[in-house]
């Protein structure tokens, strides 16, 4: 019944930690890479003048990357976290080769010749998991011709560092060569929280903020609300830092993050590994936090010297040494705290259909028989963006050798994703690889893989590996014994892993590696292809307010496409939302159809008819609209069709932002039950909306609704626009708001 993917994380029981020096010959050039501590902590020092109270890590951070270090002037300290829009200048961009088309077919339109920070792409997304990494490899490079062609091209044209497809998973890559405690990076992925493991704050969002990033202008963000988790205690035999943030996700739901940032602390973290801490970081998108960061530690010391960035380690310790800078304040307060004894965590699975479903392995069999389902496993797959360290593919190794010794054989497909080129090579050279293979494991390229889109359970690499040669759900390896086929009883020992290599990591093939701190090259020719049915030239949205608008500063008369229902993640928008009137998937209805055109069709389709009838529309959605990956083609599609606004009961926060760069309104009910008020067909006009544009409206915007059957309705909602995102609005998108300010 299940497939079983240990999707996100990384973990360490009994770890053998080995010291991998620094060699002259290993130590890279971090001079694009270390932090301005410096100017970082002369910026801090500002705002310490306006904010007097002691600092959370993740302000600290957030604060001394503010634009404008006096802007929380005169703004009461704590009016800042969950109220404050904070104008800030990220450090890196990292983009993933299927939202980097996007972000850099915007970035094209802004005029510039290189970008204003240090950007990378990595493609990982579009190589598909199915015979093995060389197989798998040659057919993405052959049917993403034209997308790789045209990233390599701009790449070049721009000054971005490459990395072609085969070199690894963007947020693996970027752990290994980019993060540095202290930093503020943006990634064009949800799971950009990753590189939170070595003490920095790393924020997944849309493309469309990447390019502000890109081009120079402040990024803004609403201050989070700041969470933190205290960790006391020690993990137990089996139980892994993927348990543990599986637990969490139980705890906190899908929601439970939203606005808020995920800071660990606490005699507990520092004694786990820094890609046991990057396995928790990552994850913790599972719960809609803006992102999650721990405290600098000794084993992210260790991690930046064993991956060739001495000079970044030495950085952090100045920093640290002379202003505290890479901990929380004593005595600094948060929102609110969660206690965890790590020694309470047992092993964990989460799912199937969400993330934070979250059961421990010791009553999972119960779980199984009580959902009726087939006590049996069909795939396990170990490895993805958050479980595939070195210490990772070392502790399923060991079980792997047991079982091995005792005569077990995998009884289901067995895959494995090492992260990086760098973790692939490792394992090969350390003899990793043989023992997998030759237990029967297929080891896929260095990509996303079998990651993308999976509704499987979640569980660490460990407990998949156990699982495997059971090929029951309900085995539970800490207790059950296999049978040999000598018919003695087997019980797996509890795994020991490797920290970090002994002999070091070895870079692999050297081709797959991007040139390091390239020059832009303004004559390189960005390659589209004319009939590209994948790839075009953008034209910029039209705004909603002009001439042609009867209502002036108020949106134009809407049309409801249709009421969403439950659960609609990035994934689901456009061809696989629910309908709530009549549940069906992928079903809207057109109330004003033409006499050869269906009452009933499917969502795309009946936004393109409202389209060519230059009919503005709206859609009335459920909770945590948007959760999910970070795609803002999501935003797009609706805003190509002629989507005005986008009234919720509540949103994800990437989401939300992607909307309001393209354009569109996102609307939050004040009373949530007015959800089931509005139907399709109705028409919906705002009030409120001329007053806010003019700088003296409220949060509230009142929407008219005109029913079908003549009743009038007045729903009030409320926004969450920025004075900035409300220019964004005006203009149509927020690059249109920038095209304007650097045509001035």
């Amino acid at each position: 019944m299940g497939r079983f993917y240990s999707h996100s994380l990384c973990r360490i029981p009994a770890v053998r930690a080995f010291a991998t020096q620094t060699t002259l010959s290993n130590i890279k050039d971090c001079s694009r890479i270390t932090p301005p501590y410096s100017e970082l902590l002369k910026n801090l020092n500002k705002v310490r003048k306006h904010i007097s109270r002691p600092l959370t890590l993740s302000e600290k951070i957030l604060y001394s990357h503010l634009h404008n270090p006096d802007s929380l002037s005169g703004v009461h300290h704590d009016n800042v976290r969950g109220s404050a829009y904070l104008q800030l200048r990220p450090q890196r961009v990292a983009m993933q080769d299927a939202s980097a088309q996007m972000a850099l077919l915007q970035f094209m339109t802004c005029g510039l010749s290189q970008t204003s920070v240090p950007t990378s792409i990595h493609c990982d997304h579009l190589i598909r998991a199915s015979e093995g990494a060389e197989s798998d490899l040659d057919k993405s490079i052959i049917t993403n011709k034209e997308v790789f062609d045209f990233l390599e091209s701009a790449s070049r044209k721009y000054g971005i560092e490459f990395w072609r497809p085969g070199s690894g998973i963007i947020h693996q890559v970027v752990l290994e060569n980019y993060a540095a405690p202290g930093m503020l990076m943006l990634g064009t992925d949800s799971h950009t929280p990753n590189a939170g493991g070595l003490g920095l704050l790393a924020i997944g969002v849309g493309g469309a903020d990447a390019v502000d990033a890109m081009t120079g202008t402040p990024w803004e963000l609403k201050a989070p609300l700041v969470l933190g988790i205290k960790l006391i205690g020690k993990l137990n035999d089996w139980v892994t830092p993927k348990d543990l943030i599986l637990h969490i996700s139980g705890l906190l739901t899908v929601r439970g993050g939203t606005g808020k940032i995920l800071e660990y602390f606490g005699p507990g973290v520092e004694s786990q590994s820094c890609t046991g801490l990057a396995t928790v970081c990552n994850m913790g998108a599972e719960v809609g936090g803006t992102t999650s960061i721990f405290p600098y530690t000794q084993s992210m010391r260790t991690y930046l010297h064993a991956t060739g960035r001495a000079p970044v380690a030495d950085a952090a310790d100045w920093a640290q040494r002379e202003a505290g800078y890479l901990r929380a304040d004593e005595g600094a307060e948060y929102d609110e705290v969660i206690e965890i004894d790590l020694s309470s965590i047992e092993p964990t699975l989460n799912g199937p259909f969400t993330p934070d479903l979250a059961t421990p392995l010791s009553v999972f069999g119960d779980f199984v028989r009580e959902q009726g389902w087939k006590d049996e496993i069909s795939a396990a797959l170990i490895g993805s963006c958050t479980n595939s360290s070195y210490e990772d593919m070392t502790r399923v190794a060991d079980l792997v050798k047991q079982a091995d010794a005792a005569g077990l054989k995998i009884k289901v497909p067995f895959l494995c994703t090492p992260g990086s080129e760098q973790i692939r090579a490792t394992m090969e050279r350390d003899g990793i690889t043989k023992i997998l293979e030759d237990a029967g494991a297929v080891v896929l390229a260095n990509a996303c893989g079998p990651c993308i889109g999976q509704m499987n359970f979640l569980a660490s690499p460990t407990t998949v590996t156990a699982l495997a040669y059971s090929g029951k759900l309900s085995f539970n390896p800490l207790l059950d014994n296999l049978q040999t086929p000598d018919g003695r009883p087997f019980k797996f020992q509890p795994p020991v892993g490797v920290t970090l290599p002994s002999d070091g990591f070895t870079p692999g093939v050297a081709a797959y590696y991007p040139t390091l701190n390239p020059k832009p090259q303004s004559d390189v020719e960005i390659v589209i292809a004319p009939n590209s049915a994948r790839l075009e030239v953008l034209q910029p949205f039209l705004s909603h307010f002009g001439p042609f608008n009867p209502r002036g500063l108020e949106l134009p008369s809407m049309t409801v496409l249709m009421r969403v229902r439950g659960k609609c993640t990035t994934d689901h928008i456009s061809a696989a939302a629910m309908n709530d009137e009549g549940g069906e998937m992928n079903v809207a209805f057109d109330y004003d159809h033409a006499p050869n055109e269906p009452f009933k069709d499917s969502i795309p389709n009946v936004a393109e008819r409202f389209k060519l009838r230059g009919t503005t529309w709206a859609l009335v959605v459920d909770q945590n609209y948007g959760e999910g990956s970070a795609r803002e083609h999501a935003a797009l599609q609706p805003r190509f069709y002629g989507c005005g606004i986008i009234v919720a009961r509540s949103f994800a926060r990437i989401h939300e932002t992607n909307l309001k760069k393209q354009g569109i309104l996102p609307l939050w009910f004040v009373n949530e039950t007015d959800y089931n008020r509005i139907d399709a067909g109705d028409r919906i006009e705002t009030n409120g909306l001329a007053d806010l544009l003019k700088g003296t409206g409220s949060d509230t915007i009142m929407l008219q609704i005109n029913k079908r059957n003549g009743d009038i309705l007045n729903i009030a909602t409320k926004h969450t626009m920025s004075p900035d995102q409300l220019k964004w609005l005006y203009a149509g998108s927020a690059l249109n708001h920038i095209r304007t300010l650097q045509e001035n």
